[in-house]
């Protein structure tokens, strides 16, 4: 079959896990052949280039979430163009649905499935189709967006009774900064991805942000796939509505908590994220209600699947597959590694709470002087994430002055920060063999990759008690309330102070992963999900497909010798079929 990939940030830019298991899963079904339809966040993203493509990828469309509508790079449709009366008109219409679904209070409560709820989430669907059938027969949304009549329509929607709180404050700035990150967001509705065109050679030439030899238009796909139910997943919200595709969405990190989690640190004015916010839960919703399938990662994306109107009988948890041979080596020595060692391995930002390690680890120190800490990070590219290393490093430096075994020997900290890919940790494989046992103290965390790999080495675990940490652990591992440095302490020294203990949860961790998060598992899921959608959606006829049957199957056999087609006119009787 031919599947529609969609995503947004990720693959086929990303080298991280975000867009390694899209990669992994292209090549684990290369029977089927895929469509990649990816939106890019950012210049750095875009410059850093493409992971290399499998044969069955078909062809790549892309477009720019990040640049001015302007600096577009596609043609006709995706720059946009100013609308007649007509256009307009149909404009402001859908654009109030939308604007009133976004600003209006869901109740009391917001329970989904309520009658106020359902009556915002609909009047919200019916204006984002309404702009996306304008968008495609009349051209882009940018213009219109950021009209003076859009800003009304907005003003007149925050000011509205029964509007939200947080937006009915709004000012006419913050409708006008609203309405520019609400053109990035929408900017997919305005491409044309939208037909069922192909090039003379399988692939159509001319997509918005595409090389030459790009996708064809989503109308040939028989399923699309979105990697996240934000942007990525609007055009199949779209390929569904205008040519009955199904969708199937997989989350392993939920998207509409990414946004929440973005905006609380974003500068902007409160009625803005309020808004923002809005927006992207009516989307989030709009999104699960279409899905033919729903394929949260674990349990705790689930829970916010749930939580904003997904029906629990289209949500089935496929766990992440990751590459478990190249740990296979360390997991197979689970004796290895320093007895007094804890290490925690990661990417540094405030929210993995390296504060509260390193005041646990004091109390570790004080009760096991032997004791040491390596702190392995990822590269640190973002100035935020290297302020907080830099307060780390001090902390560390205040808590644990340099000692020294004698008077003539040199002074050295129990606590080390080493950068992965360097001399102390040149890869992943060595950070975990060198330790007895990993940490995670995060406040905040989603699918924990990193304790997956500490199971795959076959490394006991300490982790706190958040995200899907509790799912993954499963009993293999000793989990701690977060922001409690005594507890994470003392479950630390427990496993020092226990071999025997340490080596039994190892083994049992690394059974526990090779079971449930393997690419093998992941690739079997997938098979039969989109074996499983396809069976249960009508037969399409395309324009230009001939007769049904009109190909017989010796016909894909390599050869010269079946290339010709059955005619319409041929029977089962014919000697010449």
């Amino acid at each position: 079959m031919r599947i529609g990939l969609l995503t947004e940030g990720g693959y086929p830019y990303a080298a991280g896990e975000s867009g390694l298991w899209c990669d992994r899963l292209v090549r684990g079904l290369a029977p089927h052949e895929f469509d990649l339809y990816a939106l890019s966040r950012d210049a750095r993203q875009e410059a850093a280039g493409r992971l290399p493509l499998p044969p069955n990828v078909r062809g790549v469309c892309t477009a720019p979430l990040w640049t001015a509508e302007d600096e577009t790079r596609g043609p006709g449709r995706a720059r946009g163009r100013g609308y007649g009366r007509r256009d307009r008109h149909r404009f402001e219409a859908a654009f109030r649905e939308l604007a009133e679904g976004v600003c209006a209070a869901d109740g009391t409560d917001g329970t989904p499935g309520t009658p106020a709820t359902e009556d915002r989430a609909e009047r919200f669907a019916a204006g984002l189709y309404g702009l996306a059938e304008l968008a495609r027969e009349s051209g882009g949304l940018a213009a219109a967006l950021r009209s003076e009549s859009a800003v009304r329509v907005l003003e007149s929607a925050c000011r509205a009774p029964g509007a939200r709180r947080g937006v009915a404050a709004a000012t006419v700035a913050d409708q006008l900064a609203f309405t520019e990150q609400l053109e990035r967001a929408l900017r997919p509705l305005s491409l044309d991805w939208y037909d069922e065109e192909d090039g003379p050679d399988g692939r159509s030439g001319g997509r918005a942000g595409g090389p030459d030899g790009t996708a064809g238009g989503l109308g040939l796909v028989d399923l699309c796939h979105a990697a996240s139910a934000g942007a990525a997943a609007l055009p199949g919200l779209l390929a569904k509505r205008f040519f009955g595709t199904p969708l199937l969405v997989t989350e392993y990190g939920v998207q509409l908590r990414a946004h929440y989690l973005a905006a609380t640190g974003a500068p902007l004015t409160t009625p803005v994220r309020a808004l923002l916010a809005a927006f992207h839960g009516r989307l989030a919703g709009e999104v699960y209600r279409q899905a033919a399938l729903l394929t949260p990662g674990n349990a705790h994306a689930r829970r916010w699947q749930e939580k904003c109107g997904a029906d629990r009988a289209r949500l089935r948890t496929v766990h992440p597959g990751m590459d478990a041979e190249r740990f296979a080596e360390v997991g197979e020595d689970e004796e290895s590694g320093d007895p007094t060692t804890l290490a925690w391995i990661g990417r540094v930002e405030p929210a993995k709470d390296l504060v509260a390690l390193l005041h646990a680890f004091a109390e570790v120190r004080r009760r096991q002087p032997d004791a040491r800490l390596r702190i392995i990070a990822a590269p640190v590219r973002e100035a935020g994430a290297a302020a907080y290393l830099a307060h780390c490093r001090g902390l560390a430096e205040q808590l644990f002055p340099d000692e020294a075994a004698g008077a003539h020997a040199i002074g050295e900290n129990p606590v080390s920060f080493e950068e992965l890919g360097g001399p102390e940790a040149p890869t992943l494989e060595e950070a975990y063999a060198a330790s007895a046992v990993v940490v995670l103290s995060s406040v905040v965390e989603g699918f924990p990759v990193g304790l997956v790999e500490a199971m795959f080495c076959a490394r006991a675990t300490v982790s706190t008690d958040v995200g899907a940490v509790v799912e993954v652990i499963g009993g293999t591992g000793l989990v701690v309330p977060p922001r409690n440095p005594k507890a994470l302490a003392d479950a630390c020294l427990a496993l020092l102070r226990d071999p025997e203990r340490r080596h039994r949860l190892g083994a049992a961790a690394r059974a526990r992963a090779l079971e449930l998060f393997t690419v093998e598992q992941n690739l079997a899921a997938f098979r039969g999900i989109y074996l499983e959608l396809l069976s249960h959606s009508p037969v399409r006829r395309r324009a230009g497909s001939g007769v049904p049957f009109a190909h017989p199957a010796e016909a894909h056999v390599p050869g010269s010798w079946a290339d010709q087609p059955v005619t319409a006119a041929a029977g089962a009787g014919d000697p010449d079929v």
